[in-house]
């Protein structure tokens, strides 16, 4: 992977990035995409071994809709190796399917299916729309879809969505499941995922020549100063929850003082998007900062790997404890070692070296990449995939994070990321 300047050798790092979502990735997911119904199963083992429901998390199917429409473009650019339009009826199946089934009456979506399509509560009693989440999610894949598809059409119906996502957040009427917000708090991950959203569904709409797309690109502005001026703090961490003006408390809680670095990885990578395309450097170089100081904060020094949660002082969240899903959540899972924040570190390390040159981000990288490797990837080659949950050693953990699923996003997207950043570098 190096130069014999001890930098990146491009060529290399592409190729081995390409074969692992080729030959780790891909054969896992294809094998799971539902080519009757559209979208695919996610309900597995932690291993993958197990299929263990045919249920249908719109949240998943969303995500499963936008990487398969970005694996056709770069099967279209011969980035990687592929049948373009095998992906792309797969993704139509499954944008067809949400169309059909994942809608409920009142404009939002319905956070579980069966197989068929049909609605079903994840939570008995509290109703089928249980997350927005899941409606940025159904956003983001349609305007992937739209963009690389050409159908303008879709756009239509993501558009529609993504405002009456905005109008339930204006009103305070937002649910976000699995683990909701504590009154009286703003949460970083709602700004974070209407950044991402914004960004997906403006660009989509500028490159369809859908003139709407000022208008959300304004708001994915907007969002993108309201996390860079909300949750990061004077030592350059994010804050995941801040308290409400007029309501919370700014007392030494654990819910004030924790920190996610996964999340501050992954939006940062989000932010510096906006920015390079808004020609705001200033803002570029305030998230490498936060880049590098959330991995350096997050990185175990014992065994390797980011924590799922740290105080901001550093060490195990502490303060006033929280007895809410949330406050568990901080506390009984801090030092677990998750799949997602591995892979949207290695993304943002990259990007952040590729804006910068700043060595220290190389060398990060180099860390982080030997400890991914060695660790997530299923050592079964028959299944594939990665073992996505492991303890603070990195021993997997038979255990339901979020979703009792085995999530097709992060690890495929950022691989793709990654290879385009490589491949762009390279033309």
């Amino acid at each position: 992977m190096l130069s014999a300047e001890g930098l990146p050798d491009r060529a290399e790092l592409e190729r081995f990035y390409r074969d692992h979502l080729e030959q780790q990735l891909l054969p896992f997911w294809q094998r799971a995409a539902d080519t009757e119904y559209g979208g695919v199963y996610t309900c597995f083992s932690n291993d993958g071994s197990a299929l263990t429901a045919t249920d249908k998390y719109t949240w998943s199917q969303g995500r499963f809709l936008w990487l398969w429409s970005r694996i056709a473009e770069l099967c279209r650019k011969g980035l990687i190796s592929g049948s373009e339009q095998d992906y792309l009826e797969q993704a139509q199946k499954t944008c067809e399917f949400l169309i059909r089934h994942a809608f409920l009456p009142d404009g939002s979506t319905s956070f579980l299916l069966t197989r068929e399509g049909q609605h079903k509560e994840s939570i008995p009693g509290m109703g089928y729309h249980v997350s927005f989440y899941a409606d940025c999610f159904v956003v983001l894949g349609m305007a992937e879809f739209a963009r690389v598809s050409g159908q303008a059409k879709v756009l239509d119906e993501a558009f529609v969505l993504y405002f009456d996502i905005e109008r339930r957040l204006r009103e305070g009427t937002v649910r976000s499941e699995p683990y909701p917000v504590p009154e009286a708090y703003d949460a970083h991950g709602f700004s974070m995922i209407m950044l991402n959203t914004s960004q997906e569904l403006a660009g989509a709409m500028e490159t369809l020549g859908d003139k709407r797309f000022a208008v959300v690109r304004q708001r994915s502005e907007a969002y993108m100063e309201q996390i860079m001026g909300r949750f990061c703090d004077s030592r350059h961490l994010m804050r995941e929850l801040v308290p409400r003006v007029g309501g919370g408390s700014e007392q030494d809680t654990m819910l004030t003082r924790h920190v996610n670095p996964g999340h501050s990885l992954e939006c940062m990578w989000f932010v510096i998007h906006e920015a390079v395309h808004l020609q705001r450097q200033d803002v570029v170089g305030k998230a490498v900062q936060i880049i590098e100081r959330s991995f350096d904060e997050g990185w175990d020094r014992e065994y390797g790997g980011l924590l799922r949660y740290i105080d901001k002082d550093g060490g195990p969240p502490a303060g006033v404890p929280d007895h809410s899903r949330f406050g568990s959540l901080v506390r009984d899972t801090w030092d677990m070692k998750l799949w997602w924040p591995h892979s949207e570190a290695l993304y943002a390390l990259l990007l952040g070296f590729e804006r910068t040159g700043e060595k220290r981000l190389w060398d990060n990288y180099r860390m982080l990449h030997e400890y991914v490797f060695r660790t997530f990837p299923n050592p079964d080659k028959e299944v594939g995939e990665w073992i996505q949950i492991r303890d603070r050693q990195g021993k997997p953990m038979n255990t339901v994070v979020a979703l009792p699923v085995k999530d097709p996003y992060h690890i495929a997207r950022n691989v793709l990321l990654i290879i385009e950043l490589l491949g762009k570098n390279e033309a």
